[in-house]
């Protein structure tokens, strides 16, 4: 058995540390906060992120980086999309040459619109990385539901490795050879996601949503198509199984946003309110740029931009999306 290092621990990193725990001979869960690290080893509770769940004492809770990466196999990077570049820089001197590094974030780095797994790549140019993505609300990955992945890699061989190592009674996981398709749908369904919450928000009904999914799932597939990825990548888990997910789940940290939204509340006072990061609202910006750079229709994402930065009415934005060209489809 392999040593897992859990890098975030948030509502999904510390999810992912209970779940794993039994798979790994030793596993340690970094945590940001030294205070929030401190009552978790006392307690066992995350009672910031994960109320109600118990780590198990196998796992190492710490906030000491090095401490946390020494001799570790595998490297599971789950935080924000912003910080991983300077994570992965300071988490460099102590990486091992071999360690396979494991991306599960969902999001985009906006300053260059890349992938995660290409900033990773950039900062450790000789790991081994591959990313895992999905339907899976962190509570109920850590209450033991049934839930399936797909860890994606250029390598047949490393996507196999974490399929062997991350599948356990609960927790299944699929493999591809996609990554681009994983990731950019794992990233996009946040934006369509919001679009969800606003449709929510509105007290709109079912017409709508499933039309919001089905469009939404286009314009996911266009983009990812633009950008080297296939097709069939949007229609599985990490595009349309997480965007089914995340537009009609309460758990939704996105779909919230997008409620909030809809209900008149102004971006920055949301954001001020929420103890996670909803990545939705970065990857909107993002999303807008890569459209213009491959010249991909992406209406849904477009009017998402103009409800975050500009206090367009929601209701306008629909209208706005029903009022554009006839098409087929």
């Amino acid at each position: 058995m392999k040593n897992l290092s859990i890098i975030g621990g948030g509502s999904w990193g510390t999810a992912l540390a209970i779940v794993l725990a039994p798979r790994f001979s030793e596993v340690k869960l970094w945590v940001y906060e030294s205070d929030l690290a401190a009552r978790m080893r006392q307690t066992r509770i995350n009672d910031i992120f994960l109320p109600g769940f118990r780590v198990p004492e196998t796992v190492e809770v710490t906030s000491d980086l090095p401490i946390a990466l020494d001799e570790a196999d595998v490297i599971l990077s789950v935080m924000p999309s912003h910080l991983v570049r300077g994570m992965f820089e300071r988490m460099r001197p102590h990486l091992r040459p071999a360690a396979l590094i494991v991306s599960a974030t969902k999001g985009l780095e906006n300053s260059t619109l890349l992938r995660i797994s290409q900033v990773i790549g950039q900062v450790v140019p000789e790991a081994r990385v591959a990313v895992i993505s999905g339907p899976s609300f962190a509570r109920e990955v850590a209450g033991g539901e049934p839930t399936a992945l797909v860890a994606a890699s250029t390598n047949s061989e490393t996507a196999a490795q974490v399929q062997s190592l991350f599948s356990g009674p609960t927790f299944r996981v699929y493999t591809s050879s996609d990554p681009i398709g994983v990731e950019i749908g794992g990233s996009i369904k946040n934006v369509v996601a919001l679009g969800a919450g606003v449709l929510h928000g509105l007290g709109l009904g079912h017409n709508p949503m499933a039309a919001l999914i089905t469009r939404g799932l286009a314009e996911m597939t266009r983009l990812a198509v633009a950008m080297g990825g296939r097709s069939q990548t949007l229609a599985g888990l990490a595009g349309l199984g997480d965007l089914v997910l995340t537009c009609n789940g309460d758990l939704s940290r996105n779909r919230t946003v997008g409620v909030e939204l809809a209900h008149g509340r102004k971006l920055e006072e949301i954001v001020g309110s929420m103890k996670m990061v909803a990545e939705g609202i970065k990857t909107t910006n993002a999303a807008a740029d890569l459209a213009n750079r491959y010249s991909v229709e992406m209406p849904i994402a477009q009017e998402m931009y103009r409800l975050l930065h500009f206090d367009a009415s929601p209701r306008e934005a629909i209208q706005r999306l029903m009022e554009r060209s006839l098409k087929g489809e």
